[in-house]
């Protein structure tokens, strides 16, 4: 099977179930977004994570697929792509307790950066912050079911990877870099 197609090359891509829009419309950019979450996470896996995070990242890298399967599909339940659920958002929840609870607790903001694992942790959770705002247009607009779980997901996604940056920096022996207010 060859990759390329050349059934995009007008400007169209094709959606689950075979409609074709415009790459520049609003689903595609939602898709494109969790696109580029998922391959800033699979950069921050070449770095040394801590172990349950860099379990837990893999892990979502999988569970982002199915966010782009369901994105992709104008009727998710219909055609079986609607695969995250409360129990995902659940799972995170969980995920950042724990981390949390080895952290010591945030008093004020704290910059992006610390070590290299940390600073890639924080690049994701930049670019999740990208794909939940392309999503809350998607779901403004029409065109993605509102009971969908996505936009929860990402959003506590987000919190995950902060938390997971922090817990980046504590394994590694790094202090978190602490915000100065500009005088």
């Amino acid at each position: 099977m060859k990759i390329y197609t050349k059934t995009g090359d007008d400007g169209e891509t094709g959606l689950f179930a075979g409609a074709r829009v415009r790459k520049d419309d609003l689903r595609i950019e939602a898709i494109g977004a969790v696109d580029e979450l998922n391959a800033v996470l699979g950069l921050a896996r070449c770095e040394a994570l801590p172990m349950q995070v860099a379990a837990l990242v893999a892990k979502v890298q999988n569970e982002l697929f199915a966010v782009g399967a369901e994105l992709a599909t104008p009727d998710p339940k219909k055609m079986g792509t609607a695969l995250i659920q409360e129990s995902h958002v659940a799972e995170l929840e969980r995920a950042i307790d724990q981390l949390e609870s080895g952290l010591a607790p945030l008093m004020q903001f704290i910059l992006p950066g610390g070590n290299r694992a940390a600073a890639m942790l924080h690049v994701a959770r930049g670019v999740c912050r990208s794909a939940e705002r392309r999503v809350v247009t998607l779901l403004d607009q029409g065109g993605m079911q509102a009971d969908s779980f996505i936009l929860k997901y990402l959003n506590r996604l987000s919190d995950y990877l902060f938390v997971a940056a922090r817990a980046a920096n504590h394994e590694g022996g790094v202090a978190d870099v602490p915000w100065n207010k500009p005088k």
